[in-house]
């Protein structure tokens, strides 16, 4: 057993932003439904449509998550080829997708660009229609490090709005995905919030001193330029795998992040498909949607100290 040296001088150590601890050697049993152990969730991350394009008013085309290998934003001119990728996902991806999970009624959670979802009426509707639980991925899909805080202030309350225009249902969740050291604190000015997804720190959903976080993404933008769908499901199935056993004593989550024009490329679907097929087939797994997590942790391990 590790004994710390004797007799140091070391100082200990000042008060910390970070939580470097969590729940340390002993994780909580999180009583899944069913005595699951693993609770699976799938994401599908909605921004088509809400990304960077100058016809937005953008200083600049955008970059990120596309078939292009080290893209570079163009600078005050459309990107075409960028366009049309990410139409893609909305035109064609989305709705593979969609059959997928409705065909093998798999609910899951979709973070939904708010400006995304007002661009494209059908498919927010058949997300309501499907029982998908329909979380915020803010107004715009923007890197806010350096925005600022009045104009991400305006865009979460944007969010809301939109969303409860567009589909009838305001978020209970928020997923901003490329946050600064300000969006949680602004998550909880704008209230009506149930959880933050911002945050990867855990294999369980945890509290801080102001609002529930649920985490752990196993997303499929590692794969963003990979050709073989089995690269995505083997990737997959060896985290489920270790989960799972693990499970067995100490059960934990899984949540496992999907883009439209990513995954919903013919030739990486069939991955996905794969690894439902498979975790379908297992028992004590709890498949569900992120707010179903939520409220599950909401009645069994409410802190008395929390506010929501």
């Amino acid at each position: 057993m590790y004994a710390p040296p004797t007799g140091t001088s070391r100082p200990k150590a000042p008060h910390y932003k970070r939580d470097l601890v969590g729940y340390g050697r002993y994780p909580p049993d999180p009583k899944w439904p069913g005595g699951a152990r693993v609770a699976v969730q799938l994401v599908i991350n909605y921004e088509e449509g809400s990304e960077n394009c100058v016809l937005d008013g953008d200083g600049q085309s955008e970059h990120l998550l596309s078939e292009i290998v080290g893209a570079q934003p163009y600078k005050g001119v459309r990107h075409v080829n960028m366009e049309s990728m990410y139409e893609y996902g909305s035109r064609a991806g989305f709705w593979r997708l969609f059959r997928m999970f409705t065909e093998r009624s798999i609910p899951c959670t979709v973070y939904a660009c708010a400006l995304a979802l007002e661009r494209n009426p059908e498919a927010a509707q058949a997300m309501v229609e499907a029982g998908w639980e329909v979380a915020s991925h803010g107004y715009r899909w923007w890197d806010y490090q350096y925005v600022d805080e009045a104009t991400e202030k305006e865009h979460i309350k944007l969010a809301v709005e939109v969303q409860q225009k567009t589909i009838g249902q305001r978020p209970l969740g928020i997923y901003q995905g490329k946050p600064n050291e300000n969006t949680l604190k602004l998550v909880v000015e704008e209230g009506g919030f149930l959880y933050n997804s911002d945050s990867y720190a855990d294999d369980l959903p945890y509290w801080n001193t102001q609002m529930e976080r649920l985490l752990t993404r196993w997303q499929d933008m590692r794969f963003s330029q990979a050709l073989e769908g089995d690269r995505f499901f083997n990737y997959l199935k060896d985290a489920f795998d270790v989960l799972y056993a693990e499970g067995e004593k100490s059960p934990k989550m899984m949540s496992v992040g999907l883009h439209c024009r990513v995954i919903g490329r013919p030739g990486r679907a069939l991955g996905l498909a794969k690894f439902l097929d498979y975790i379908k087939s297992k028992e004590k797994v709890w498949i569900c949607r992120r707010i179903d997590i939520c409220n599950h942790w909401y009645q069994h391990h409410k802190p008395i100290s929390a506010k929501l």
